[in-house]
Formats: C-alpha cells, sequence, structure tokens
C-alpha cells in the first residue's frame, strides 16, 4: 500500500460549480465565481481588496511591480524558500539579498535585517513557512524607518494568523497560493492582497495586462486601453470555481489538517524531546494552519537513507528547498554571501512527511511507526 505525500481532493460542490461556469457563457476571468472568491477572502481575512491570479507566482510578480521595483534596487527575502520568491523581483532587475532563518520556527531571522538594510533596500520579503507567521511587528517597524515595503510570502500561510492577525493582511501586500500541495487549492491558482488604498486601482490594471478593462466593465470610462506595463494574471473561471466549492467547506479543511499536524506531533513527541529529531517550532503567539509537518535528521546521509526507507515501505516523503543562494541563479542576481550556516543546516535535514486533506488515522499511524522503527524508538 503507497501513501502518497499529497493527493488533490474534492470536497464540496466542486464539479457541480465548474458546470455551473461553462453554464454562465463565461470561462474566461473574472466571472461570478472569481468575484465570490474575492468577496470571501475580503470578509473572512478583513483584507482591504484581494485579487485572484492564476498561481502565488502571479501573485508575487504583481507585487514587486507595484513596489516598483527595478534596477539598483535590494530586496530582503530568505534563501530558504520557492525559486518564485526570488524570480518576480530578479525580474523587475533587483539585487537579491538572502537572509538567514531562525533555528526555531525556519523563518527569516528578523535580527539579522538591521545589518541587511541599506538605502538601496526596496522591499523586505518575509514568507512565512508552514504557516507559521515571521515576526511582523520588528520587520513592519524596520520596513517603515527605512522607507521600504513589505511584501508577505503567505503562499503556505492561507488561514494561518500571528498576534491574532491574519498572515498575509499585515505587510503592504500579501501573496497566497492555492496550489494543490496547499491547504485550499484549485490545482493552480493564487491571489493578492493590497492592504493599502494606494495599490488598488494600479493592482488591477496589471492584473489586467496594462489596461483599464475594469473601469470599463464598471461603467467608469467608455473605452479602454493600455495604460501602464502588466500581463495576464487572470485565472478562468474553472479555477475560480473549483476554489470557491473549497473555501466553502474552509472551516472543515482547516480542522482536519490541524488534527493532522496534532497526530503527528504527539506520535513523535518523545523522538523530539529526546533530541533524536527536531523539527519546527510554532510560537504561542502564532495560529498555524497545519499546512504541513516536517522532522529535521540528524544529517544529509540519515535524511537520505529515511526518505529511501520510507519509500521502500510504501510511504512517499520528500525534502524541501534546495538553498536559493547556492543555485546558479541566485548567485547571479545576489550579493555574495560566505554561507547561511542555519538555512544550510535545515535544508540538509528536513523532512516533509505525508500531509493533506483526509489522511486517514491508520496511514498516518503506519508512516508515524515507520519513523519510530527507522529511529528505533519502537
Amino acid at each position: 500500500m503507497t501513501i502518497p505525500f499529497n493527493r488533490p481532493f474534492i470536497i464540496g460542490k466542486e464539479l457541480h460549480y465548474i458546470a455551473q461556469a461553462v453554464q454562465s457563457g463565461q470561462l474566461a476571468g473574472d466571472g461570478m465565481f472569481t468575484k465570490r472568491c474575492h468577496v470571501w477572502i475580503e470578509k473572512q481575512y478583513s483584507a482591504r481588496k484581494s485579487l485572484l491570479t492564476h498561481s502565488c507566482t502571479a501573485a508575487l510578480e504583481m507585487a514587486a511591480i507595484l513596489a516598483e521595483v527595478g534596477p539598483g534596487d535590494e530586496v530582503i527575502l530568505p534563501s530558504f524558500t520557492f525559486v518564485s520568491t526570488a524570480n518576480a523581483f530578479a525580474l523587475r532587475g533587483a539585487q537579491l539579498i538572502f537572509a538567514d532563518i531562525r533555528k526555531d520556527t525556519f523563518n527569516m531571522d528578523e535580527s539579522l535585517l538591521p545589518s541587511l538594510i541599506t538605502p538601496k533596500t526596496r522591499a523586505i520579503v518575509p514568507v512565512h513557512y508552514g504557516g507559521v507567521g515571521c515576526e511582523m511587528d520588528i520587520i513592519n517597524l524596520l520596513a517603515e524607518k527605512h522607507g521600504c515595503l513589505v511584501i508577505e510570502d503567505a503562499a503556505q500561510a492561507v488561514n494561518a494568523r500571528w498576534n491574532n492577525r491574519w498572515l498575509g493582511t499585515i505587510g503592504d501586500l500579501g501573496c497566497y497560493s492555492f496550489h494543490e500541495t496547499k491547504n485550499f487549492i484549485s490545482g493552480e491558482g493564487g491571489a493578492l492582497l493590497l492592504n493599502a488604498d494606494r495599490f488598488c486601482e494600479r493592482a488591477e490594471i496589471i492584473r489586467e495586462k496594462g489596461t483599464d478593462r475594469s473601469r470599463f466593465f464598471r461603467g467608469q470610462v467608455d473605452k479602454y486601453s493600455w495604460v501602464d506595463i502588466g500581463s495576464s494574471y487572470l485565472p478562468s473561471e474553472i479555477v475560480s470555481a473549483f476554489l470557491y466549492a473549497q473555501l466553502e467547506q474552509a472551516d472543515s479543511i482547516s480542522a482536519n489538517r490541524i488534527a493532522i499536524h496534532k497526530r503527528y506531533e504527539t506520535g513523535l513527541s518523545d523522538l523530539i524531546g529526546e533530541g533524536r529529531i527536531g523539527t519546527q517550532i510554532i510560537p504561542s503567539h502564532c495560529d498555524h494552519n497545519g499546512h504541513l509537518f516536517c522532522i529535521l535528521a540528524g544529517s544529509l546521509e540519515e535524511r537520505t537513507r529515511l526518505i529511501a526507507y520510507l519509500k521502500e515501505q510504501g510511504v512517499m516523503s520528500v525534502f524541501h528547498y534546495v538553498p536559493l543562494h547556492l543555485s546558479p541563479m541566485g548567485q547571479k542576481y545576489s550579493c555574495p554571501v560566505d554561507g547561511l550556516p542555519v538555512t544550510e543546516y535545515v535544508a540538509e535535514r528536513l523532512v516533509r512527511l505525508p500531509f493533506f486533506f483526509g489522511l486517514e488515522p491508520d496511514d498516518q499511524d503506519r508512516v508515524i511507526g515507520l519513523v519510530r522503527s527507522f529511529f528505533g524508538f519502537n
């Protein structure tokens, strides 16, 4: 029996809503289901304005344009993140400044930011790893002091909170993902959250290929034209219809995922407590969203053996990011760094265990049992 690392799922009216979208006569973006998703996100998370995109990558690219990032600017971000976080700003010609992460949360180490900020810093990009919030009060204060923007990469943090505030709504701009590996899914998909009024009108234009088409449909102009740079960042109505059915079931999905996280935490607590394995620490002021559960092996060699052992037993586990500062393009677009020791330590040891909505308790117990057996805890 194989237990996959991830499994896409249907929970409610996904297929019914897709059929409705087809029958509506509009499959292109910004139809009735896109609008319903916008309203849901804005109401649920008290967001100033949300705009669905075809991916979180697209949301990050829009954020980079809205931040007016360009050649000569610097953008601070963790090296321990997905390539899209960096690509969005490299595409604008910025120099990437990679920050190390914390040993506990695996998030950007905010204590290092004062040494990284310069007069050229245009934006700070905290990535909320595993739905656990970065220290946003310190990050926002530093950004305000130095006149730069905060762009939250909240791809993994939909429905997670920091100090009772929804992640993605705390910085100037926030970016969500609805990729099939995330909590609420639409295959591909994302959203840009605009947390200040000054971004709203231009964001609509950038998202609509640089045209004022949205204003035209609202009757604010009698024709639309090319007025700014932009691209086609809209999702189709099929994507939005699938997503809206998932959002309707957000509470059920979240409760299931939190329970899965808790079961892993309980089942492996003695290994963690005795220091045989490490894991991500969740501070008391963070309400995570049950996005993932990861452990740290003792070494790269042990991590490799663990993943191979689980695979032999029919359990799919994965490592996560290869640090961007060690990649060819990361080195091309960033300032040279002597090394980011915590990033490199975590990246070599981290293993993500199977985690998806509907993971059966018996299957999860099998995963836990195999991990315990590998480390000699029976």
